[in-house]
């Protein structure tokens, strides 16, 4: 079923209020067809605002350093709602605000527009899933945001990108230096447990990393780690502690 990536935007923003009028119907949207069912009004409506955490930074390119976004320019995607191919779109992703950005054409001055944030929605990079779900940092907090599949299987690996933002130091006298405000990104790594319930941060560290597996697999993990003189320093490590798990 050929689903266009106006209508799949517009139907999930509005899907709670318009599920009972809407059930069973498919808009189609192409090139010569300039609404498709849906009015440009409703669909910048469904869209909402852009930026709004950043836009509460107000500060001009020269104030500040670093940036908000994983890359400025805007890449090519492909667009899936569940497994369903939807089609072909170019997005930018504002990993301040866990906010996915995007156009229908890379052209200057298309309207840019905000992905709806559906866990149903996936976007595929360079052949890896980037989508929107719900996860646990170290320190217990549950947030939701935007990860990278990076390995699949009973154990899933997911990459978070974060970015955190500096306020602007004045200067307090002519002998000590201000400080410019500034976006800084990090990256974090999260595990998937086999049932589904779970996405919680993996630190690099041997014995925080046992606890996250569950006690079925923390001997035999115990043992891999030992057998193979394995640190875990880097994304490399994880990528041999999840295909062991993944066997």
């Amino acid at each position: 079923m050929k689903i266009s990536i106006r209508f799949l935007i517009f139907a999930l923003g509005f899907g709670s209020i318009l599920n009972a009028q809407t059930t069973g119907q498919v808009a189609t949207y192409t090139a010569n067809n300039a609404d498709g069912g849906v009015s440009d009004a409703l669909y910048n409506y469904a869209m909402g605002s852009l930026s709004d955490k950043y836009d509460k930074v107000k500060l001009s390119n020269e104030n500040l350093e670093g940036s908000p976004y994983e890359s400025n320019s805007f890449a090519p995607a492909k667009l899936f709602y569940g497994e369903e191919l939807v089609g072909n779109l170019f997005y930018r992703h504002n990993a301040y605000n866990e906010e996915i950005e995007i156009k229908q054409q890379n052209l200057e001055g298309e309207p840019i527009k905000g992905l709806s944030k559906d866990k149903k929605i996936k976007l595929v990079v360079n052949g890896k899933p980037l989508s929107f779900k719900t996860f646990i940092n170290k320190s217990g907090t549950t947030q939701n945001g935007y990860l990278t599949l990076l390995r699949d299987g009973n154990y899933k690996l997911y990459e978070h990108l974060g970015v955190t933002f500096k306020e602007a130091k004045k200067a307090p006298n002519s002998l000590v230096q201000g400080s410019p405000a500034k976006f800084s990104q990090f990256t974090e790594y999260y595990l998937e447990s086999p049932d589904g319930r779970k996405i919680e941060q993996l630190q690099l560290n041997n014995k925080k990393l046992l606890k996250l597996v569950g006690s079925d697999n923390q001997a035999a993990l115990s043992k891999f780690l030992k057998t193979e003189k394995l640190k875990v320093k880097d994304v490399n490590d994880l990528y041999q502690v999840v295909d062991f798990l993944n066997q």
